[in-house]
Formats: C-alpha cells, structure tokens, sequence
C-alpha cells in the first residue's frame, strides 16, 4: 500500500516570476531565511556584547560536553522536521531504483569527500591569509559535517517548487535518515581524520544519539499517536509546532553569534570567505545528481529531488554537533551556521535552474 500521508502534494513548476512560486510554497519563514539570519548575528553580537557574563553562564551549563540549553533547543528543532518522516515509504524505494542510486552516490560518496576537498583548497590554502590560523582546522571541520548530514525537512519545499514526485522525495528522506544514523559518526571521524583533525569519538557518539537516533525515535513515536487521531489532527498538531521549531532556530543562532561577536567584529570577512566552498558545493552537488539522473533515464520529477537533497543540509544537525565537539566560539560553529546563511538563496537558483531546464532535460530522456 503507498503511504503518502506526509508527501506533500505535488504541483506544476512554477509558471511566473520566481517570487510568486516562491510565496505559493513556502513559509514566510523559510522565504526569508536568509534575512532571519543576519538579524541573528546583529542581534547575537550585540548581545554578547551587551551581557558577556549572562552568555558566559549558559555556555558553562553542559553534561559530558553537551551545552544542555542548546540540546533543548534542537531537539524542539529536529522533532517536528522528523514527524514528517515516514519510514513505511522505504518500501517505495524499490520503483525508482536508479533515482535512489543517483541520491546515495552524491550525498554520501561525493559530497562529504568534495566538501573536504574544497576546505583544503579555499580555508587552508586560497584564503588562509584573511583568517584566523588558530581556526582554519576548526572551520575546515564545520564544513565537513555540514556536508555529511543530508537535507531533511527543507527538501520538502524545494521538491514542491519543481513539482518532484512526493513519494520519491519522501522515501528519499526517510533512507538518507536510515543511513544516517550510522554513517554520520563514522564518515565524520574519517574525513576529520584525513584533514589532521582530532575528534573525542564519545562526544561524537553521543552526538549522533542525541540528535539523531532519539529525535527520530520520539519523532515516530509521536507520529503514529498523532496519525491514529486521523489526517486533520496529525496536520493541525504540525501547524501548532511549526513555529516552535523556527524560533529554537534562531534562539540557537542568536547564542552561536552572541560567542562569536568578537571573531566576527575583528574579521567581518571571515563569513563571505566560509560561504564560498559552501555555494561552490550546491550548485556542484546539485548538477552532478541532476546530470546523472538525465543519463540514467530517470523522469524529471524524480532527477529534480535527487538533485536537491544532494544540494542542501541537515543544518540543525551540523550545528548541535559542531557546538558539542568544538564548543560556541569555535570556528566549526560559526561554518555550520554560514550554511544556513546561504542555504535558501542558493538553493532557489538550483529551483529555478532545474525549472528551465526541464525542457532540454524532457528531450533526452
């Protein structure tokens, strides 16, 4: 049986202005992300700046290197983004095999690798002039585990604005979260390990057991005691929570900036410099899966999702673990967070590239 209840539905590509297509498809939130954002750090840095000692006090409240008001906050972040999983589409993966091939190559063989390559270029080489030396490892780090945590919740939007297939995209999801949950420690150690970086395995381990395995098992337990009420419960249960999740959000980076104002007031560059390898990955990213999947035949509306969880983050989870192996004032910390910076306008180029290619892409399959 085709389990659908969470696939949002699909629609048309977007036939107006960009602006428009946005609007009908995602929230103001996510539409104005990027804005979020910056807000975030005027508000962070001054802040810290304003009350050191209040920020210098919850930073002192972890357990085992786990800052307990942060883990609080993304575990509000990540629950409802994990409701929307259903793990029963796993099933679906077998009907669009060489799409799911095309999605696992690039996230876990080619981005995590290609993020590595492009910190030792651009951090350790092109641009460690303008930072500072003391981060370069720790930046270099942020960058590989935002690579090694495929999109979750955001593809949703991005496959709705393409118009890709909603059982696609959702089976997609729920295997790259499968994978995740043992791959992401052991892929992060190696790539961290190849770039001379040390990491505490137990924090990293607990890591993935606080934000990913727990989330997913309170997230599903949730799911079907929602579900059981009916469909109208479930989904007005998602709208009530929504807005949680988006103001844990920007409680997180408000804290992140308020430890990082100082870092930032003396290198204010140092935010373009670490956006650079990031965009150069989604749009690498992005038509490497959309390539591939136009040569292995796949239909338009499965190379589309392909293409964009390939292109995106996990960013809640890059960030919770950032703070839990290198602390808030780390520059991990701050990359982890760049990400988020960049991830909606970056990814709306990939949305309306894939949208106008759709004819060429239609003529070779």
């Amino acid at each position: 049986m085709k389990r659908m209840e969470t696939a949002p539905t699909p629609c048309p590509a977007p036939a107006g202005p960009a602006a428009l297509a946005t609007q009908q498809a995602m929230g103001r939130f996510e539409r104005y992300l990027s804005l979020w954002v910056l807000l975030c750090i005027a508000a962070g840095v001054a802040l810290g700046q304003w009350f050191p000692g209040a920020f210098r006090a919850i930073g002192a409240m972890e357990v085992a290197r786990v800052n307990l008001p942060v883990g609080v906050l993304i575990w509000v972040m990540i629950i409802p983004m994990l409701l929307k999983v259903d793990f029963g589409a796993l099933a679906e993966v077998r009907q669009h095999v060489r799409g799911i091939g095309v999605t696992l190559f690039v996230n876990w063989l080619v981005k995590p690798f290609s993020m590595a390559v492009l910190g030792w270029l651009f951090v350790r080489h092109a641009f460690a002039p303008w930072l500072p030396a003391e981060q370069i490892d720790s930046y270099i780090a942020g960058l590989i585990l935002l690579a090694a945590a495929p999109c979750t919740a955001m593809v949703f939007v991005w496959s709705r604005l393409t118009g890709g297939d909603p059982l696609f995209t959702l089976s997609q999801v729920a295997l790259n979260d499968g994978i995740m949950l043992v791959a992401f420690a052991p892929l992060v150690a190696f790539l961290l390990g190849l770039s001379a970086i040390a990491v505490p395995w137990a924090t990293l381990l607990a890591s993935v057991v606080l934000y990913i395995l727990l989330p997913v098992l309170i997230a599903q337990w949730l799911r079907r005691r929602l579900l059981r009420r009916g469909r109208q419960a479930f989904d007005a249960a998602l709208a009530r929570i929504g807005p949680w999740s988006m103001l844990a959000l920007l409680a997180t980076l408000v804290l992140l900036f308020a430890f990082q104002g100082e870092a930032i007031l003396r290198q204010p560059l140092v935010i373009a410099l670490l956006a650079v390898p990031i965009v150069i990955q989604v749009f690498l990213n992005a038509a490497l899966a959309y390539g591939l999947n136009r040569a292995a035949g796949e239909k338009h509306a499965i190379a589309c999702p392909s293409a964009l969880i390939g292109a995106s983050n996990f960013f809640e989870l890059a960030v919770a673990t950032a703070i839990a192996l290198f602390g808030f004032e780390s520059g991990a910390a701050l990359a982890t967070v760049v990400g988020v910076l960049v991830e909606v306008p970056a990814m709306l180029l990939v949305v309306r590239a894939v949208n106008r290619t759709k004819g060429w892409y239609e003529r070779a399959a």
